[in-house]
């Protein structure tokens, strides 16, 4: 049996709380307990399992489970590695795929900036030549030039 400082307290209360659901259930008691120590605890379970723990005549055991341990070979470990390189490379291929794109879209947007430039420097001259034509239509004619 292991000694009392090597449980936690969880584990204690639990082989406790078992040990007096057995004596309640009228399981035999494991030491010899005169009837003046037994009215001196007035005949409790819980009371007289602590008795039985002090006394390590429990046979009770706790079963603490370990991590899994996980061992990776040398192989195994460099294809773990060649794959977050892998990973890697294909994220920064997107990254320039969508600064490719951010570029692209860009330089359309100043080609249209340019575009809409043109336009409205072309419109310009054609009203520029309007007003010129509109001038010369205004000024009377002479008879030398109507006939």
């Amino acid at each position: 049996m292991k000694k009392e400082e090597e449980y936690t307290r969880y584990e204690i209360a639990r082989i406790l709380g078992a040990r007096a659901l057995q004596l309640a259930m009228n399981a035999p008691i494991l030491i010899k307990l005169s009837k003046e120590e037994l009215e001196k605890v007035k005949y409790d379970p819980l009371a007289i399992a602590e008795i039985e723990f002090k006394e390590r005549v429990l046979p009770i055991t706790v079963r603490r489970p370990f991590p899994k341990k996980e061992t990776i070979g040398l192989e195994e470990k460099e294809e773990i590695e060649e794959e977050k390189i892998l990973e890697e490379v294909k994220e920064e291929k997107k990254e320039e795929k969508k600064e490719e794109k951010k570029e692209a879209e860009e330089e359309m947007k100043k080609e249209e900036e340019k575009k809409e430039e043109g336009e409205e420097e072309e419109l310009k001259e054609v009203a520029e030549e309007m007003e010129e034509s509109e001038e010369i239509a205004e000024e009377p004619m002479t008879t030398e030039e109507g006939v």
